[in-house]
């Protein structure tokens, strides 16, 4: 007779003892609750440090304390770069660097936030520090000191700045911002004429009349409604006239007795003048 299979039977355990399953999850809960514990910890510890260093770094920047309150942002920034407070930190930094000085700092600082956070809602204001940080050089106190006329000086700094203003007013014409970026922009298309304008007059004083006349049209093709217009007009027809271009230099004077009747400018010859430097 044939015996009916029968499934082997669990091996016994040995009295006092758990099974090997339940001894298993006992361990893995354990495990959990530590870890569910010690992430909890970390996180209030996370929180606090983040906290802390922004408290101390706000405080400092508004009682004027900017290199300490430099220091505490950097840290919160370095430390924990994913929390909440972060991303305000780097705003805070932008500004903190730009009234330390440091507009080299704000610049980049203010860069790197735009190219990391396209959509985030202050990048108006990255665009407003990086445009402030660059016009610094314009008001600098030592050029002021020892009266040194911009305009002879390599406008870059006003180039980038005006930039950073027109992209602004472009992208972000109802921002808070905005108007007083455009008025800096009327204050640097003005900056910007006035330096093509010496470049012009240099040209002229020496015969350059071709050169002289690309200068000055690009005055009143770019920079229209600025001071610098009307000696731009009176430079082209000059301009025109040296170059026998006659028609060209009636109708140019004519734009400008026009719009400029009482305006008297400088005579420029066909004699070499002295030599011109630029600061």
């Amino acid at each position: 007779m044939t015996t009916p299979y029968q499934a082997s039977p669990l091996p016994s355990n040995e009295p006092g003892r758990l099974p090997q399953s339940l001894l298993h999850l006992a361990v893995l809960g354990l495990l959990c609750i530590g870890l569910t514990a010690c992430s909890g910890k970390n996180e209030r510890e996370t929180r606090s440090g983040v906290d802390e260093l922004y408290k101390y770094g706000t405080r400092s920047l508004n009682n004027g304390n900017y290199s300490n309150s430099i220091q505490y942002l950097e840290a919160l920034e370095a430390r924990y770069p994913f929390s909440n407070k972060a991303k305000q930190a780097q705003l805070d930094l932008i500004y903190a660097y730009y009234r330390n000085g440091d507009d080299a700092q704000a610049i980049d600082s203010a860069i790197q936030f735009e190219r990391e956070n396209p959509t985030h809602p202050r990048v108006d204001y990255a665009l407003y520090m990086r445009g402030l940080a660059q016009f610094s050089p314009q008001h600098n106190t030592l050029l002021k000191v020892f009266r040194v006329d911009l305009a002879k000086r390599p406008p870059v700094e006003a180039r980038e700045s005006f930039s950073s203003f027109a992209q602004l007013v472009r992208r972000y014409p109802d921002s808070v911002y905005a108007e007083d970026a455009r008025q800096r922009m009327i204050f640097l298309r003005n900056r910007l004429a006035a330096h093509e304008l010496v470049v012009a007059d240099y040209y002229m004083r020496r015969g350059a009349w071709a050169a002289a006349l690309n200068r000055a049209r690009y005055v009143v093709e770019n920079y229209d409604g600025s001071p610098g217009v009307a000696q731009a007009l009176d430079m082209m027809s000059q301009a025109y006239g040296k170059l026998g271009m006659r028609d060209l230099s009636t109708d140019t004077r004519g734009v400008l007795e026009e719009n400029y009747p009482d305006r008297k400018f400088k005579k420029y010859g066909d004699a070499r003048a002295k030599p011109f430097f630029f600061f």
